[in-house]
């Protein structure tokens, strides 16, 4: 099988390159490869559906850059090709004293970044629009919305195939050989020979990376989320999406609410370690993906600096009275009763040799190659601007 260029995943980010891929070079070969039998499988298909705003993000860097152009492209998306969203909106509590500082830089960095509309919310207003909140203070972000990601990726791929591109399931690389030439992708059904390859292969984006050029400085520990759902009588408790004060010395945004574009809420997630890339359930476990994962130096250095926190969210995992009191401290009249095992999902974290969790996008360029080692979220918001950034940096050579 030859193609001029090839994608290695079939997750939002590959979907949304071989978009921009097949638009820029209508007259190129384009082929997507994915080793499952349908895309959007992973971190697309089981993340939480937020259209996120870009409050979080460092003005200036790449996750800023791409989640401000992309929420735009992906809100245009969706109306041009009758997917359906949602702008709910969302808002950001600060349960005690000790957050108010943390929540009004959160305000000051979401202007910063050109977000219209941020309301700051007094204890009287926060109660006035979500009544059912604990909180002394809070920032509404109008801008914040909902979709299914899974059906933004059935778009795309249907607008890649129409346009000539083709999408092979069913297809993991298993080694890859540089030419002068060109790229040859070891698959378990074919060797395809490319001009160059674009690596999206999120949780194994760092094992393409290595079959390519060798060992990388960074390695992608997964971290799965748990998720509850909460039932019908408990609905009318949340509003908007609810999140708490991140806190700035850990890479996740803590258990929140989150409005669900099919309908119904969702409560979570946790961060629990994963020994398995693909675990989502407690049980799984790979020895090799494990040995990988705990004997890389940088997540030792992590576990000896998270130690605590990650106990803290391995007993929320095993405990349903825990994570109730978690949610709790956003919601205080959720019972356990409320809540309904739900799907969990696994979040690549990527985590560099001295003990770095990645917080920003990291593409390595190539000569015939472009890795994308480092897309947590808001990847999926960010997706289309992304795609269209690493789409204009191809050289067909």
């Amino acid at each position: 099988m030859n193609s001029d260029i090839a994608i290695v995943g079939g997750g939002i980010v590959g979907l949304s390159t071989a978009y921009h891929l097949t638009e820029l070079f209508p007259n190129k070969r384009i082929v997507l490869i994915e080793k499952e039998e349908s895309i959007a499988r992973h971190q697309t298909g089981n993340n939480s559906g937020v259209i996120h705003s870009g409050l979080y993000y460092k003005p200036g860097s790449l996750k800023a850059k791409n989640c401000i152009e992309g929420y735009q492209m992906l809100i245009d998306f969706c109306s041009a090709n009758e997917v359906p969203f949602e702008l709910c909106g969302k808002v950001v509590v600060a349960k005690n004293k000790d957050e108010l500082g943390r929540l009004r830089e959160l305000y000051d960095r979401g202007r910063e970044n050109g977000l219209d509309g941020l309301e700051i919310l007094s204890a009287e207003r926060l109660r006035e629009i979500e009544p059912h909140v604990a909180g002394i203070q809070g920032v509404r972000v109008p801008q914040t919305g909902i979709v299914d990601y899974s059906s933004v990726c059935r778009k795309l791929a249907n607008i890649i195939e129409q346009r000539g591109g083709k999408i092979v399931l069913k297809t993991e690389v298993k080694s890859i050989r540089e030419s002068a030439e060109s790229v040859q992708l070891v698959t378990n059904n074919a060797t395809i020979t490319c001009k160059m390859f674009i690596n999206c292969a999120g949780l194994y984006s760092d094992k393409v990376a290595q079959m390519h050029v060798g060992a990388i400085d960074t390695r992608i520990i997964p971290f799965r989320g748990e998720y509850y759902e909460l039932t019908a009588e408990a609905e009318h408790l949340v509003k908007h999406l609810i999140y708490p004060v991140p806190d700035p010395a850990f890479p996740f945004l803590g258990v929140h609410f989150t409005r669900m574009i099919g309908g119904g809420i969702e409560a979570g997630p946790n961060a629990v370690f994963a020994f398995k890339k693909e675990g989502y359930l407690r049980t799984d476990f790979d020895w090799k993906e494990f040995r990988g994962s705990v004997t890389w130096p940088g997540f030792q250095k992590v576990m000896l600096k998270y130690w605590k926190t990650g106990l803290g969210e391995m007993y929320r995992s095993f405990s349903k009275q825990a994570f109730t009191r978690a949610l709790q401290e956003l919601v205080p009249e959720i019972r356990e009763e409320h809540l309904v095992a739900a799907p969990a999902g696994v979040r690549a974290q990527a985590c560099d040799r001295k003990g770095g969790l990645l917080d920003d996008f990291k593409l390595v360029t190539e000569k015939r190659a472009i890795h994308v080692i480092n897309a947590p979220s808001p990847a999926a918001t960010s997706s289309l601007s992304i795609g269209k950034s690493i789409a204009h940096s191809v050289d067909l050579l």
